[in-house]
């Protein structure tokens, strides 16, 4: 059984989680490039670009200028993510093989690094799916989309052809999702809050939710898709299946 969650777009430098190891991504050297073309932007051009705040666009700027420094030594993906999705895994209470395990099952997306392990050594960075840089015809989504989508079937279909996906929808562009349904056997976990009479999903909570199960699913090694009924999380107990994706709902 392979995972699927998405990088966060907050980040840290270091950690004082311990890794077993750092592996080398496997499309590092697209990342490298993409990363020097970032760094040919000002801050103004960044803020544009990613649309985000003046501060923030100083930021980014000062990390893709000393992205290659031997000064910024990388860290293991899986810690250097710091959004609601990775604090719920609770990564401190991971084991050695906790970590090795997640590393053979465990697929993270990134808009600069493509497809990372979680032991992928990377640099912080700030990346949109929807940017265009100047040396592509498309966006990252696209471009990402015809180098991923064969080699991420061929990874599930190595272990047992079943992919829990965890990510957000918009991460499905980073691949020919068509393809990956029609290859693999996709579960996509649905979570629920209900309160009174209405039915919503909200963000926060499915973040939440998304960061506990990954985590669930590595330190229990589920292997079985029938185990997932047994997920429980902060009121978030299995209610049944809605076409093929198990639902969990909470009263909040």
């Amino acid at each position: 059984m392979q995972i699927l969650i998405g990088c966060a777009k907050d980040m840290v430098a270091t950690t004082s989680i311990a890794v077993p190891r750092c592996s080398t991504p496997h499309y590092l050297k697209e990342a490298c490039h993409h990363a020097m073309q970032m760094a040919g932007f000002s801050p103004n051009a960044l803020q544009q670009l990613l649309g985000i705040s003046s501060k923030l666009a100083g930021e980014v700027f000062r990390r893709y200028q000393t992205f290659f420094d031997d000064s910024n030594p990388p860290i293991a993906a899986i810690t250097a993510y710091h959004g609601v999705v990775f604090k719920h895994m609770q990564l401190e209470q991971f084991s050695s093989d906790d970590f090795d395990y997640a590393q053979r099952h465990l697929w993270i997306t990134s808009f600069l690094y493509g497809l990372l392990r979680p032991l992928d050594g990377i640099k912080c960075y700030r990346m949109e799916g929807k940017v265009v840089l100047p040396q592509h015809d498309g966006s990252m989504f696209e471009y990402w989309r015809s180098r991923l989508t064969d080699a991420f079937i061929n990874s599930i279909n190595a272990d047992d052809g079943v992919l829990i996906d965890l990510a957000s929808s918009e991460m499905r562009q980073l691949f020919n999702w068509s393809s990956v349904e029609a290859e693999v056997r996709v579960v996509k976990p649905n979570f629920l809050v209900v309160k009174g009479d209405k039915v919503s999903m909200p963000s926060v909570w499915a973040k939440k939710c998304r960061g506990a199960m990954t985590a669930w699913l590595i330190r229990n090694r589920v292997a079985d898709t029938a185990q997932l009924t047994c997920f429980t999380f902060d009121g978030f107990t299995y209610k049944g299946d809605d076409g093929g994706s198990p639902v969990f709902i909470a009263e909040k």
